[in-house]
């Protein structure tokens, strides 16, 4: 069966362009039992933390990936995937891509994207699907005439979608929602990802919304994005702003989770460094301690490659 996209579109430049440890434990042993995988890809932030790549995480169902956001690294920490054996992720299979917005730490890494898996073994035959805010589109037509790559070439062959809140792709495997969420200017979405074992949310880049808890209502995986209050208070008043503006706190976020209700909540996307090189010792230690001194609910902190 052909996926059904909805989208709003037209064609440009030659192409279709449309528009902790034991609970780590816990998720890898459950996971035998699962056709349904969360592969965290990139948790880091805009900053240059060597350990944690740019936002990228892939819901695996039934071997076929599916990925929201690609920031810095996303193909390379797919093929790292891969070697530790999810072969589901092996580049060329990446054909299927969600962006919340339209921020750099999410959508720099769209060029490796296209371009990377043309140059592995057992090439990408398909059309690279990518769906996200107004502006992919064109965002799309610059890169590929930037990287002066063929449209016209299978290889690279890219179909673009622009979104609207709601269904915005179905196929066998999952249907997919997009809801609006609140990232200062930004046009921004989370997901909602229904596969025929689970529920998973992500929340993309916001300030606490009431669209995650609805989308989320007791779903099986929440992964949001959040920032401890130690850090916060480590960092310069105008950080403090920028984090208050776009961001959720660990207070925000406990009583987010107490109203979602999620199965587990994994945290990613950490602003959790008063600027690398200083800030609060064991910043991800703190980040959990945080959570857990009021939320009782299953809760992990998210590292790049790990499997849910």
């Amino acid at each position: 069966m052909l996926p059904t996209p909805i989208s709003y579109g037209v064609p440009v430049a030659g192409l279709f362009l449309s528009l902790s440890s034991t609970a780590l434990t816990q998720s890898q042993e459950k996971q035998s039992s699962l056709a349904t995988q969360v592969v965290l890809l990139g948790t880091g932030t805009p900053g240059w933390d060597p350990d944690s790549s740019g936002p990228s995480t892939a819901v695996v169902v039934n071997g076929v990936p599916y990925l929201v956001d690609f920031g810095p690294g996303v193909v390379r920490r797919a093929g790292a995937a891969y070697q530790k054996g999810v072969k589901a992720l092996y580049p060329p299979n990446l054909k299927v891509a969600f962006l919340t917005h339209r921020h750099v730490d999410h959508a720099v890494g769209y060029a490796a994207l296209i371009f990377s898996p043309a140059q592995a073994r057992g090439l990408r035959t398909e059309a690279l699907e990518v769906y996200g805010p107004r502006g992919t589109v064109e965002m799309t037509e610059y890169l590929l005439k930037a990287h002066r790559l063929n449209p016209e070439d299978p290889r690279y062959k890219v179909n673009a979608h622009e979104i609207r809140p709601g269904v915005v792709y179905k196929d066998v495997n999952v249907t997919v929602k997009a809801f609006a969420v609140q990232h200062g200017d930004a046009e921004a979405f989370g997901f909602r990802f229904e596969t025929p074992d689970r529920s998973i949310v992500i929340s993309g880049d916001t300030t606490p919304t009431q669209s995650v808890i609805d989308n989320c209502n007791g779903c099986d995986v929440l992964i949001h994005e959040a920032y401890s209050m130690a850090t916060f208070n480590a960092v310069a008043p105008d950080f403090q702003g920028q984090r208050k503006k776009l961001h959720t706190s660990t207070p925000e976020l406990v009583e987010l989770a107490r109203k979602a209700r999620p199965g587990l909540l994994i945290i990613y996307h950490r602003s959790n460094l008063g600027g690398l090189g200083r800030g609060v010792a064991n910043p991800f230690d703190v980040l959990l301690q945080e959570i857990q001194k009021t939320y009782s609910g299953r809760v992990v902190i998210g590292r790049d490659l790990e499997t849910y």
